[in-house]
């Protein structure tokens, strides 16, 4: 079976991802996974097109990656920025979608962002990906109007509590 993670019920079951530290290697993988998302697909296709996540990025911001433990397979990421506190990007792999790796990665965000004494993390979500934040916990705070030509849709913003 290729799939790094099964769904219950649908062949062997595999060890549980773990989350590490991006390291510059992982720029292709990350930027690879980030242009071939089928949530950016249609309308949101322009956003991605020439998406870059670049060795420079990864060694500035806190990276981190669920990969497969077997094979290294990224199977997502995701990106916390510390001042002021946001999650700047977030993606699982489309075959990983459903598995429980973005909630894998949330927990993980937590964790990092509580040792680093936040409160919260502000989390400006791709419209589709509203009702998963929601579901991790994230509070609705408003809405971040479209900024053309970068971004051509208005996006939900929340906020996710951390700690206690």
């Amino acid at each position: 079976m290729s799939s790094a993670v099964t769904k219950p019920g649908r062949g062997p079951r595999r060890p549980a991802p773990l989350v590490r530290r991006a390291t510059a290697r992982d720029a292709r993988r990350l930027t690879r996974l980030v242009r071939t998302s089928r949530a950016y697909e249609g309308p949101y296709a322009p956003m991605v097109a020439g998406y870059r996540v670049g060795p420079d990025y990864i060694e500035a911001h806190r990276v981190f990656v669920a990969a497969d433990r077997d094979d290294e397979r990224v199977l997502g990421f995701y990106a916390l920025i510390l001042e002021p506190p946001e999650l700047d990007l977030m993606f699982v792999a489309d075959e990983a979608q459903g598995l429980g790796v973005g909630r894998l990665l949330i927990g993980h965000l937590r964790g990092e962002a509580e040792r680093a004494g936040l409160t919260g993390v502000r989390i400006v979500a791709h419209p589709p990906a509203g009702g998963f934040y929601r579901s991790v916990g994230a509070e609705p705070t408003g809405t971040v109007r479209a900024n053309p030509p970068a971004v051509l849709w208005d996006r939900p913003e929340f906020l996710l509590p951390v700690g206690a």
